[in-house]
């Protein structure tokens, strides 16, 4: 039976009859030979992992953007925070780990450089219609692996694509990456914003301290118990209402106090007209992108691959990329 096989087999006997099974899945974009012992859940996650992309996630910003403090949060603790949480809830619901987690590891993988003011650079000057969800589809479909992609399973990848706005998922483990994704940073970016002198603990209200938790920890507790103890047993994804409301109006809370604070947005504008420039820049001069941005062409708008050559930066590399085209270097002579 091999290994892989005992897996398959032990998840018949474990997991919940709402959970994806391994050896169920719809398959690949390209079939490929099944691994000894990895199930092909498995196989994506450790595709992931491995991936440039998602190395290139510890130099992202999450809220602040390249912050110099070593203990403020980036794309990529971001993303662990959120497979943490998703394996919790997975495993309390006795649904698919694996399949959560690989999902999990690949939701944020075409995220643009300097967070969510680098996704409004790319709606105003590329399409309205671009999102780093579905970025992150394109990333593992097209651009990694010199752009041959990771060639990821549909329920993996349908689980990164449908992690936000108001798209589901298909598997219940693919649900649990949106409520994951969204307990993480609601409570991680308090956290920050507590560190960055702009919240303190007392700031939240009471009403919702009351309902969710005086404490980081607590909130997170909170929020994982409501969605294992009200999914259990039906093949839905949910939170009681009392929890969801409170957690929806933190949301709230934090736009207003903290997403849209000048203290910790205030270089927001210029991180935009700075990927603007570069934007404008790589349209007009395409020969000077990577091979692999260059290769797609043939095949879309010089636009599209423009995007996807500014997506994949990091916040340095970026800045480090406008440093060189567009600030003069100081003469030094040959002396």
């Amino acid at each position: 039976m091999g290994i892989r096989g005992m897996t398959e087999e032990m998840e018949r006997f474990t997991l919940s009859p709402f959970a994806t099974f391994s050896s169920d899945t719809k398959g690949r974009l390209y079939e490929i030979r099944p691994d000894q012992m990895r199930t092909e859940f498995q196989r994506d996650r450790d595709r992931i992992i491995h991936c440039q992309s998602f190395r290139r996630l510890m130099y992202k910003t999450q809220v602040f953007l390249a912050p110099t403090g070593d203990h403020y949060r980036t794309r990529l603790t971001h993303t662990l925070e959120v497979t943490q949480i998703a394996r919790t809830i997975a495993r309390g619901l006795r649904l698919n780990e694996d399949l959560c987690e690989a999902a999990a590891l690949g939701h944020d993988l075409g995220h643009t450089p300097f967070g969510h003011a680098g996704e409004a650079m790319m709606q105003e000057y590329y399409s309205k219609d671009f999102t780093h969800y579905k970025q992150s589809l394109r990333v593992v479909d097209l651009l990694e692996k010199n752009g041959k992609g990771l060639n990821l399973t549909y329920e993996v990848r349908d689980g990164i694509v449908n992690h936000s706005g108001d798209n589901s998922a298909a598997t219940l483990e693919g649900r649990i990456i949106k409520y994951a994704d969204r307990i993480a940073y609601i409570n991680h970016d308090i956290d920050d914003a507590v560190r960055a002198g702009i919240l303190t603990p007392e700031d939240i209200p009471a009403d919702l301290r009351a309902v969710l938790g005086e404490t980081h920890s607590g909130r997170i507790n909170t929020m994982v118990r409501s969605i294992i103890e009200n999914s259990t047993g039906i093949n839905d994804i949910r939170m009681a209402d009392d929890i969801k409301r409170a957690t929806d109006e933190l949301r709230a809370f934090l736009f207003a106090n903290v997403y849209k604070n000048p203290v910790a947005k205030g270089e927001e504008g210029k991180a935009k007209e700075m990927l603007a420039r570069l934007f404008d820049y790589y349209v007009k001069h395409p020969e000077e992108m990577p091979d692999l941005y260059r290769a797609n062409l043939d095949n879309d708008p010089v636009e599209r691959c423009v995007c996807d050559f500014l997506s994949g930066m990091t916040d340095r590399y970026a800045i480090e990329t406008y440093r060189e085209i567009f600030i003069p270097k100081v003469w030094r002579g040959t002396r």
